[in-house]
């Protein structure tokens, strides 16, 4: 069905799998077909980002024609849809994350590696920027580490990453994926949804809107069966 990537859907864990080395205009088709059946149609709870990229196929591009910025927008819609989807995401790198296979992975609630991981943004140095990842990255690691990253295109390996918080674990990938998996647990998806959405708005909420949309989120979550069950087995 797909020539860029794999999609395997589960009754709790969907895996999507990048086969292609750099990201063209057909993997993002594809990867938003993939964005169509989670959101619409999957039941699983959990979604596994697996593969390696090395970012952007240069190749989609004509340096004979004007340049716009329609395809660097339909890429960032992507990421954010990605980042919005109703599933807790866990991406599992093994070997490069470069460019917008980083995006990708800093998108995700739960990253973790093998040590032949690799992540980098090299974007600056080839004359043009790396999306969003300059917001992103910044919420993870600190302005500090954000700039040295961007503007250096430095590398990070597997236990750098792990120290300064871009990857959560390491170790041997079905390992470190089976850990995240357990972690998890048999977490409430409204409850987790609800957690995931207030907590992509926080760096960017007023404190008066804040406690809004916590209040409307919380009473929606206390709503749901699951919270209802809890307070039966704690009064019983």
């Amino acid at each position: 069905m797909y020539e860029t990537l794999s999609f395997e859907d589960g009754s709790d864990v969907a895996t999507l799998s990048l086969k292609r080395a750099r990201i063209n205009v057909r993997q993002i088709r594809e990867l938003e077909a993939v964005c169509d059946h989670l959101e619409d149609r999957s039941t699983a709870r959990v979604l596994v980002l697996r593969g390696q990229s090395l970012g952007i196929d240069f190749t989609d591009f004509d340096p004979k024609e004007a340049l716009d910025i329609h395809g660097f927008n339909k890429w960032e819609k992507l990421v954010s849809r990605f980042e919005r989807l109703p599933k807790v995401t866990i991406a599992a790198v093994d070997g490069p994350a470069a460019g917008g296979g980083f995006q990708l992975v800093l998108a995700c609630d739960l990253r973790v590696a093998t040590p032949a991981a690799r992540f980098s943004l090299p974007e600056v140095k080839l004359g043009f920027l790396p999306g969003m990842a300059v917001f992103r990255l910044a919420k993870y690691v600190g302005l500090g580490h954000a700039k040295r990253l961007v503007l250096t295109g430095a590398e990070l390996g597997a236990d750098e990453a792990l120290r300064l918080g871009v990857v959560d674990d390491v170790g041997e990938i079905d390992v470190v994926i089976a850990r995240a998996l357990a972690a998890l647990g048999p977490m409430h998806a409204v409850a987790g949804t609800l957690a995931r959405r207030l907590l992509l708005e926080s760096f960017h909420t007023e404190p008066e809107d804040a406690i809004g949309n916590f209040l409307a989120a919380q009473h929606r979550a206390i709503s749901q069966a699951a919270f209802l069950d809890t307070l039966a087995k704690e009064r019983s």
